[in-house]
């Protein structure tokens, strides 16, 4: 029988263009959000600088290892994305209130652990040779802003949800306002003003408690006053446990959150080869992962998109405007991430001047190195863009299992391999690092791409609908 395609339909470029609007008005303040997110983190580190270089390199440790375990949670916690946006196209109610019922236990399981790791991670640091000042302030950070952990992935279970049903905007106006109350909280508990204590770095810790707590309270005031949420009844029933929504959150979060693990520890592995090679190696790669990791937020934000668009369109048994979806996410993400090459490529000193002065002697060497790894972040932005937006597009499939081992075979037996025998073995430094980066991100952005591709095609949607007529009619 020959393969049906999603393409041939005379109405395709209608199609096309409805589903491009709807994605990028999604995208959007989703994008947003996620710059609103990272920025909590960059305000943090301008505002400690002023407390003195200790205390700096206190947050530095502490907000490391925080998010690091926090964002293999926020991944594990984007099952409830497709799993919502999915019955919410499909017009189904009781199985949206029943995931982020389930969603509440299972932030309850993942917290409970890491606050603990959190607690106790002096011996850990030791272990790992870091500075005894620096461990000590790091843990007096990490047990104020660990009282904020569980509360932040309650408010992300309910974000995922609200945005899994076209709902951005309210999300980005929190992460607003709550940029706005980190500020206040550190002018206040850090350097003691408005009548506070003065914590020092440890204010910082509980500012971040405070904002996490507030935006929980203001995401579900926000739910709870929406007449739209009322028939979900969404904090209705919260104690009651389902293992078989609990199972399927489980199922499918567990290898995003371990897809997300993988791609931190890739990053976090090269700093540390970079850090090898000395100081100045390590500052200029610090100053290019930064910039590039500002322009991925966008593409992440694309991704999250994508997952909700492919998976609303899967439940309404759309099979034309879901694959549509998942291809034009990856298209977004290009463009977006092509054009911040462009900048990388033709304005590097612009951007490594905002951290370092690049005329100055002391910072010369360190700033020529971070202009030449601009030049290399640039290739990898494409491919960085197009591997997390073809894992949105397959999270809206339900597809995790298979992209977090394409992702494990991408960054661990392609991309570190790569840079060790560049970096080592060819002598070519923090630049041979930096390629198996591009190496790494390359394999794992075309093999998730290609699996996609493959799950649009006949055999998945005649699985998932039935015949060759329901294909045909879903595409209307």
């Amino acid at each position: 029988m020959p393969r049906l395609s999603p393409f041939s339909r005379p109405d395709r470029l209608r199609i096309v263009g409805e589903e491009a609007r709807s994605l990028v008005v999604l995208s959007g303040p989703i994008a947003f959000t996620q710059l609103g997110q990272i920025s909590n983190g960059f305000i943090d580190v301008i505002m400690v600088g002023r407390l003195g270089a200790a205390e700096l390199a206190g947050v530095a440790l502490g907000n490391a290892t925080y998010f690091m375990f926090m964002l293999m949670c926020l991944g594990t916690l984007h099952a409830v994305g497709p799993m919502v946006s999915q019955a919410f196209g499909a017009g189904a109610r009781e199985p949206i209130a029943r995931t982020l019922h389930q969603a509440f236990w299972l932030c309850i399981c993942l917290a409970m652990p890491i606050v603990a790791i959190l607690w106790f991670a002096s011996p850990i640091w030791t272990i790992l040779r870091q500075d005894t000042t620096t461990i000590i302030l790091a843990q007096g950070y990490l047990r104020a802003a660990v009282w904020g952990f569980l509360p932040f992935l309650w408010f992300n279970a309910l974000r995922n949800f609200v945005e899994a049903v076209s709902k951005p905007w309210p999300v980005t106006q929190i992460i607003l306002g709550g940029i706005v109350l980190n500020i206040v909280a550190n002018y206040g508990l850090m350097y003691g003003n408005f009548g506070l204590p003065r914590l020092g770095l440890a204010g910082t810790g509980w500012a971040t408690s405070i904002v996490h707590l507030a935006m929980l309270l203001a995401i579900a005031v926000y739910i709870q006053s929406r007449r739209q949420f009322s028939t979900l009844r969404v904090f209705s029933g919260l104690g009651r446990f389902d293992f078989r929504y609990f199972r399927e959150l489980v199922r499918i979060g567990l290898p995003i959150g371990g897809a997300y693990g993988l791609e931190v520890t890739l990053f976090s592995s090269t700093a540390f080869l970079v850090g090898t090679l000395g100081p100045v190696a390590l500052a200029a790669h610090q100053i290019a992962i930064q910039c590039a990791a500002v322009a991925y937020m966008v593409p992440l934000g694309i991704g999250i998109a994508t997952t909700v668009r492919v998976g609303q369109n899967v439940g309404r048994r759309s099979v034309v405007r879901a694959t549509w979806s998942g291809f034009l996410g990856m298209g977004l993400s290009l463009v977006f991430m092509s054009g911040t090459a462009m900048i990388f490529l033709f304005a590097p000193q612009l951007l490594v001047s905002i951290y370092v002065p690049i005329d100055q002697p002391n910072t010369a060497a360190t700033a020529v190195l971070a202009i030449e790894l601009l030049g290399l972040a640039a290739l990898f932005q494409l491919f960085d863009g197009l591997q997390v937006a073809a894992q949105g597009a397959l999270r809206g499939l339900k597809d995790t299992r298979l992209p977090m081992l394409y992702c494990f075979f991408g960054y661990w037996l392609i991309g570190i391999p790569t840079g060790l025998i560049l970096g080592y073995g060819l002598g070519w430094g923090a630049t041979g690092f930096w390629w198996g980066l591009v190496t790494g991100l390359l394999a794992a952005s075309l093999m998730l791409s290609l699996r996609f591709i493959k799950l649009t095609r006949t055999r998945y949607w005649r699985r998932r609908l039935g015949s060759r007529e329901e294909f045909q009619d879903s595409a209307n």
